[in-house]
């Protein structure tokens, strides 16, 4: 009898375990963040600045002390154009990014006017192998990066588009480079932590956790010189593509690089 007692108290304990295993949705439970900078060295990252090869760090632009990534620029007479970026070697399609960023110092000399605490996450970038020795700026979106300078509004994470367009409120961006939906300036060396979301073609910016940005359907150029190149005869939409940091004159810092792949 007291056999029979204990089978009636666990049974459905045990069934309701097996049903839910059956039922429950897995994907959820696969979503995790992933650590793209193990905080030590640039492994699985790759430095492409304009004027050099790929792969060739010039002036240690790109450094890791102390668990930061950074950009510096005290090896460069004059920044003299030399943009560049620091890609992860993974192509990336639906996924959540996140990182902290900060700029310090003061800009590059010879850099333009507008790098003053100007930086950059960029995304749906081309191949980086397939990057000209001169060009500047991928083919890519950028949730460009601004710092505050103590006198006007420079809100950060507004959409900036190279050889690639989006549709904002159901309407093709009219400019290169599109503000946020909602401003928020950040003044001062303060950590910010940037956030990109890309799902079946939306795309969301957040800053510090709160939504400022979203627009979708992100296509090919085809009046871009770059862009062009990356239409096929079977469809002009971007998929996908590589992650990457902007080096635009300005010293930053970045950490807590994380993705999550849905």
């Amino acid at each position: 009898m007291k056999r029979v007692r204990l089978l009636l108290i666990f049974l459905p304990l045990l069934l309701q375990s097996y049903n839910s295993k059956n039922i429950f949705d897995p994907q959820p439970g696969l979503e995790k963040w992933v650590s793209l900078f193990n905080g030590k060295n640039l492994d699985h990252w790759i430095p492409k600045i304009a004027g050099y090869k790929l792969g060739e760090n010039f002036g240690n632009t790109f450094r890791v002390e102390n668990g930061i990534l950074s950009t510096r620029y005290d090896a460069y007479d004059s920044f003299n154009n030399r943009f560049g970026a620091l890609y992860y070697d993974k192509k990336f399609t639906n996924y959540r990014l996140k990182a902290e960023y900060r700029f310090v110092g003061n800009t590059a000399p010879g850099a333009p006017s507008w790098g003053f605490r100007d930086g950059g996450i960029q995304y749906h970038c081309q191949p980086p192998a397939t990057i000209g020795l001169n060009q500047p700026f991928p083919v890519c979106l950028e949730y460009n990066l601004l710092g505050g300078d103590g006198k006007k509004e420079r809100p950060t994470g507004e959409i900036c588009a190279s050889g690639i367009y989006v549709d904002i409120d159901g309407k093709r961006n009219g400019s290169y480079c599109t503000p946020p939906t909602v401003k928020r300036t950040f003044e001062g060396d303060q950590w910010v932590t940037a956030e990109i979301e890309v799902r079946d073609g939306k795309i969301s910016h957040f800053v510090n956790g709160e939504k400022i940005l979203e627009f979708e359907n992100p296509r090919y150029d085809s009046t871009h010189a770059e862009g062009k190149k990356f239409i096929t005869a079977l469809s002009d939409l971007v998929k996908g593509g590589y992650i990457s940091l902007q080096s635009n004159s300005h010293p930053m810092d970045f950490r807590n690089i994380e993705i999550m792949e849905y």
